[in-house]
């Protein structure tokens, strides 16, 4: 933990120690963050020696990141297998760029593409959790637990079994199958692994997670109930969209747009974050892309708050909807994604099912490629965006697949294959 400065409170600012064990904040019930030290790692790699390019991880950000693998003792801590450094893929010849005129770009975190990393399990989760293991391997946890909507149990599982760590996935009963049947199987082959199912969503499992694991003394590692770790994982989202394409090699850039599927909304805290962090480290300019959020229209509580001009969500009834990642009826720090929009010039979309069914087809038909229901969503999106003002002509525009369609077999086969 080499550059940690301390921790924040997202809403009211408290400071707390770097080494202080945490959730939320005691203060008011919001997510602390991990603030760091630019000033510390300037002086440390004052030529950006922290940036490793030929790395093919998300670790190879070094001293930008809580752990630094550069350090011989924070790089003990670290548990990856991989995750990161993916690529953005061309959509140029799609036929919503050609439409619209629009410079497109597919962040792709769900299949492994020759030349870069991968996320082990298919999915950003990936990202987000190899972080937070390796910080609660730091501090020595060795119980976890989670509630989740399927992705995240799946990768949490995968990085406490290398760190030798228990683990508790909490996940509702409708889950889709390949993520469910994943956690189950490694719960029958490992001990250290436990699965519960509920009835409803997160918001279930978390009423769980509290009932019945916390007072046992597990960690809770819910989406921004630790601190801030997960959105650290999720900041080398950021940190990949700015760091020199094969085009320029040397010229550090951010795109106009940004189209995110917006669950809980870790990654973008995360990547404004990483923004903040190479502006005061002299490595961008105070430029930022729009960021565009995405919801499916059956669950959409960050739409209907940006849309009534409110500070944060009010929790809705969960709807059905085959993007199961975007089923989150309300989070504790949805009242910064809502700041971050605004702040950005952007805005918040809700999508119909019909809409993501066709963009998951489309993107398989014309590229070849499996993306999750959650990816195509911010694809179905674009047309609203362009509507909005928000997306124009020659705009360079990077939509981000989450994770792979194979996890959502068998519920979305047909829209592909019918």
């Amino acid at each position: 933990m080499a550059f940690i400065k301390h921790l924040k409170c997202t809403a009211c600012q408290a400071i707390y120690p770097a080494d202080q064990l945490m959730n939320l904040c005691p203060e008011d019930g919001r997510p602390v963050e991990v603030i760091m030290d630019t000033d510390a790692i300037k002086q440390q790699y004052p030529t950006h020696q922290w940036y490793q390019p030929d790395h093919k991880s998300m670790w190879r950000f070094g001293g930008l990141l809580p752990l630094d693998n550069q350090n011989r003792d924070d790089a003990q801590s670290i548990l990856s297998l991989g995750e990161g450094c993916t690529p953005e893929i061309s959509l140029q010849n799609s036929a919503l760029a050609k439409r619209f005129n629009i410079d497109l770009w597919l962040k792709d975190e769900g299949q492994p593409h020759p030349g870069y990393g991968a996320n082990p399990t298919g999915s950003f989760k990936d990202r987000g959790m190899s972080m937070a293991a390796s910080m609660a391997n730091s501090f020595g946890v060795k119980k976890l637990v989670v509630p989740t909507q399927g992705n995240a149990g799946d990768s949490l599982t995968e990085y406490a079994l290398k760190g030798g760590m228990e683990v508790v996935v909490i996940m509702p009963d409708d889950t889709p199958m390949p993520i469910m049947g994943r956690v189950s199987a490694l719960a029958n082959m490992h001990a250290s692994v436990s699965i519960e199912l509920v009835k409803g969503t997160i918001k279930e499992a978390g009423a769980l997670m509290k009932q019945k694991y916390l007072p046992q003394g597990y960690f809770n590692m819910a989406t921004f109930q630790e601190p801030g770790w997960r959105i650290d994982g999720k900041k080398t989202l950021g940190l990949e969209l700015a760091e020199p394409k094969a085009s320029n090699k040397n010229r550090w850039s951010l795109p106009d747009v940004v189209i995110y599927p917006t669950g809980g909304g870790t990654g973008v805290l995360g990547m404004w974050k990483a923004f903040d962090e190479l502006e005061a480290l002299g490595v961008i300019d105070d430029h930022r892309p729009k960021v565009i959020c995405v919801q499916s229209s059956k669950t959409s509580p960050v739409v209907n708050a940006f849309n009534n001009g409110d500070n944060d969500t009010v929790a809705v009834e969960a709807g059905a909807t085959i993007a199961t990642g975007l089923n989150v009826p309300g989070g504790v720090g949805h009242f910064k994604v809502l700041d971050i929009i605004r702040k950005s010039g952007g805005v918040a979309l809700a999508v119909e099912e019909a809409l993501i069914g066709e963009q998951l087809k489309s993107v398989y038909q014309q590229f070849g490629l499996w993306i999750a229901p959650e990816g195509a969503a911010t694809l179905a999106a674009i047309e609203q965006a362009v509507d909005h003002g928000l997306i124009k002509p020659n705009d360079r525009v990077v939509a981000f697949n989450t994770g792979s369609f194979e996890k959502y077999l068998p519920n979305v086969r047909s829209l592909i294959f019918s």
